[in-house]
């Protein structure tokens, strides 16, 4: 089978190497967003999809939009049987869904219709979830509301961050998409329209609402550091501070909302129910650090508070 890839990030990259290592599909372009700035000196760099074809040597497209004219005349050209998704991160108009033979397939992780949109790794760590997973669908014009193909599921752990489950999601899904491929080659899969119960989105996650909001429960507290965590990173004013947080471990000590108890080994921070202990902390500008060394460099007291 012809296949033009789509993807940018990271958790694109399994999927992409899956293919091109596979005997049955021959990855002939590779679509990605364009070049960006990144990184604190902002040069400009590849995306992680686009560095591991430039390995292979396989063409990469990098249009503004999917409907630039030069694109769509490129993808006719290639005459892809199908094009698999993974994090692309741009929408796919119709007349450009319509080029290939079989349409475009999107690698999406979550158990659809469950958390369509933008962050649904986030979202169901969020909400407290305890199975998620990964579904191939065949994409369409509506916000991954496609009939799906196939699942996979995964077990969402209690010390989970997004980017840990992530990884585990974009591995096990990789072997998901090459699997509805196969079996789409040989006819013997068909798309299951999704159900009209159930239904939830993740939108996407900004720098503001990964503020954390110290008048919650702690264990909605937990649920949030860790479902932006590594990025874009969990946040909170201490006194004058700004700081990022890593995930925080659920104390049963009562502490007000914000309010700070430093200790020689260890700072706490109450929540609407009980505290939660910091564990490596974040100065803007800075490296991360134990909590407690940066409280004694910082010269916290317990006068000052979380907000």
């Amino acid at each position: 089978m012809r296949i033009v890839f789509a993807g940018t990030p990271e958790p694109a990259v399994p999927s992409l190497r899956r293919l091109l290592d596979s005997t049955r599909h021959e990855v002939v372009a590779v679509l990605t967003r364009p070049d960006a700035a990144s990184g604190r000196g902002r040069r400009t760099a590849r995306s992680p999809v686009a560095a591991l074809a430039d390995e292979h040597g396989i063409e990469v497209l990098t249009p503004g939009r999917p409907a630039d004219p030069d694109f769509v005349d490129r993808l006719t050209e290639l005459s892809p049987d199908c094009c698999p998704v993974v994090a692309y991160g741009a929408l796919v108009p119709q007349h450009v869904l319509d080029v290939p033979r079989i349409g475009w397939l999107n690698l999406h992780f979550s158990l659809l219709p469950a958390w369509r949109g933008a962050a649904p790794v986030q979202a169901a760590i969020a909400a407290g979830d305890e199975v998620t997973g990964a579904s191939v669908f065949h994409l369409e014009a509506g916000l991954d509301t496609g009939p799906v193909y196939g699942v996979t599921t995964e077990t969402i752990r209690a010390t989970d961050t997004a980017g840990a489950l992530l990884d585990r999601l974009a591995h096990s899904g990789a072997v998901l998409l090459d699997s509805v491929l196969d079996a789409l080659e040989d006819g013997s899969v068909h798309a299951v329209p999704q159900p009209d119960d159930g239904v939830s989105y993740a939108p996407k996650i900004t720098v503001e609402s990964a503020r954390v909001r110290w008048d919650e429960p702690a264990y909605a507290v937990d649920r949030h550091i860790r479902s932006v965590t590594p990025a874009p990173g969990a946040w909170t004013e201490i006194g004058d501070l700004r700081v990022k947080l890593g995930p925080v471990r659920v104390t049963d000590r009562a502490l007000a909302p914000g309010q700070l108890d430093v200790g020689k080994k260890e700072v706490l921070v109450g929540t609407a129910t009980t505290a939660v202990a910091l564990d490596r902390v974040q100065p803007q500008g800075k490296k991360d650090m134990a909590a407690a060394d940066w409280a004694r460099g910082a010269r916290l007291g317990n006068e000052v508070s979380a907000r």
